[in-house]
């Protein structure tokens, strides 16, 4: 499975600028703490420095999450762990752990109200993209909180089933969309099921109970107001809480847009169109790009049907394997690629056609690279992914949709690659093995709300299309919508623009500064011989 997630943020950066999911790794400041929370017995201490119970949820001061990676981010940071109950349906059962870091301001004069990042996936650890928030200077003037939603890599339990993410890697020497193919990734999501369901209640893991989860910490941690950043699945979680626990709530910023409304395997499709299409468009308007390259959609198209009917296998090295992988790029794997590859899009039309001319080593080599990279496995919560695609999603979309919506985006692609939309291949036979309730039929209800709101999309956007945020503003009364162009899925990762635009939004959460984008230029597309 892949998921609704931007690729891993690069070190000396961006879960995204990219790595194309891992691409080019083979598919993310500490300032005095002077905000305030009100403590038991009338005393004033610094935001979350303090035990305390509010209902039935607890927050304690302790060590800072585990994290994967080392993230310098938080060597400053106060962190702690709120626990609460895992079904609220079923508040004395079985109880659960999320781990709590708050990065302080960088000013010495901050704002009352923090910010508090949501993460993206459906999966990945908040804690695991402090350095994404703070890099991008998300801490200027406020403190910025981040929490590990239910499931993921800081909380526990930790729902990730590396398992998963080993047959993804053994499965880049497989044709992607056999039916074989698709008979090992069910096995494969049945085994996490299986593991899952001896530590936890998968049914209570999806984006109701997280939005809950965030609402108990605004309270428990005394915070009178905040201010929320999502990006990618993590919008779709923002406009759910927005929805469900607005009390507190001062400004909204979503980036990556996917609305609970419309969210599903479907959409995909639509998405992928946007952002190939509008990575074409800047080569056609280059004219040394559009000179070496032209009509470069009709050859990517092309190449989908062909490797498609006649499936190519190929060798390549991957950094910190002894020997050579085989690489199997059929239809289903060239769209997958490109949809991550728009985050490296310098090199994607230089590689598209050394495809075309019977070289595939940079598209093999990224495509592997990214599924065999170490950061690869046991990082994604995929128990926390199948709860939400299981109750949230698939309920509500049928495995024809998928292939109707994919034809629209696509006419000339064939059955067998529109039945696996991108990043969610076999998603509703996975759904089945995941066996958990849909949710109720109010999760896709669309967010009505008058909350200042930053609504940004990306011009080069195939995981959630910049239409979707055009189509939450519509709902949102006190929204400021743009679209950063020559950028791929979530902008404030690569873009100086998208993270100056997000600054003066929390400074002025009605009249954001979007003066930027009027001199951004595309990126100057390689030219091979």
């Amino acid at each position: 499975m892949m998921s609704i997630r931007p690729p891993q943020h690069r070190r000396t950066v961006r879960w995204l600028p990219a790595a194309l999911a891992g691409a080019t790794a083979g598919v993310l400041v500490v300032g005095l703490a002077v905000t305030l929370a009100r403590a038991g017995g009338g005393a004033v201490a610094p935001l979350g420095t303090v035990a305390r119970t509010v209902g039935d949820a607890r927050f304690v001061p302790g060590p800072c999450p585990r994290t994967a990676d080392p993230i310098p981010a938080l060597e400053g940071a106060r962190c702690g762990t709120l626990t609460v109950p895992e079904n609220r349906a079923h508040r004395k059962g079985r109880r659960i752990a999320l781990g709590v870091a708050i990065v302080p301001a960088a000013s010495s004069r901050p704002a009352p109200d923090p910010v508090v990042w949501f993460a993206g996936g459906p999966g990945d650890d908040s804690v695991s993209e402090a350095q994404l928030a703070i890099d991008g200077g998300l801490n200027r003037d406020r403190d910025v909180i981040f929490m590990s939603q239910r499931g993921t890599y800081s909380a526990d339990p930790a729902l990730t089933c590396p398992n998963i993410d080993e047959f993804n890697a053994r499965a880049v020497g497989l044709v992607y969309g056999a039916p074989s193919t698709g008979q090992l990734h069910v096995k494969a999501t049945r085994t996490c099921r299986e593991q899952s369901a001896k530590r936890a209640d998968a049914s209570a893991y999806n984006s109701t109970e997280s939005a809950a989860d965030y609402a108990a910490l605004r309270v428990v941690l005394g915070i009178e107001q905040w201010n929320v950043f999502g990006i990618s699945y993590g919008t779709d979680l923002a406009l759910t809480y927005m929805r469900k626990h607005p009390k507190g709530i001062r400004s909204v910023g979503i980036d990556g847009v996917l609305p609970p409304s419309l969210a599903g395997a479907s959409l995909t499709w639509s998405a992928a169109r946007q952002g190939f299409d509008g990575l074409f468009k800047a080569c056609a308007e280059q004219p040394a790009c559009n000179r070496r390259y032209p009509n470069l959609s009709d050859t990517f198209e092309r190449l989908v049907r062909e490797l498609e009917a006649r499936p190519l296998t190929t060798t390549v090295t991957v950094p910190g394997r002894p020997t050579p992988v085989k690489v199997v790029l059929d239809g289903g794997v060239l769209v997958n690629w490109l949809t991550s590859a728009t985050h490296l899009a310098a090199g994607v039309p230089r590689s598209i056609d050394e495809l075309a001319h019977g070289n595939p080593q940079r598209i093999a080599e990224q495509w592997a690279g990214g599924k065999l990279s170490p950061q690869a496995v046991g990082r994604l919560a995929h128990g926390l992914a199948y709860g939400v695609f299981c109750s949230e999603w698939t309920p509500f979309e049928n495995e024809t949709d998928v292939i109707r919506a994919g034809r629209r985006a696509f006419p000339s692609f064939p059955r067998s690659v529109l039945a696996n939309a991108p990043q969610l291949p076999f998603l509703h036979a996975d759904c089945r093995a995941w066996d958990v309730p849909a949710a109720p039929r109010s999760i896709r209800n669309v967010t009505r709300s008058d909350i200042p709101t930053l609504v940004m999309s990306a011009g080069f956007d195939a995981q959630t299309g910049a239409s979707n945020g055009a189509y939450a503003a519509r709902t949102l009364s006190r929204s400021t919508s743009v679209t950063v162009p020559y950028v791929a899925h979530v902008a404030f990762a690569e873009s100086p623009c998208a993270q100056a635009i997000t600054a003066s939004f929390f400074d002025s959460p009605t009249a954001p500064n979007t003066g930027c984008l009027a001199g951004l230029q595309p990126p100057e597309f390689e030219i091979g011989p």
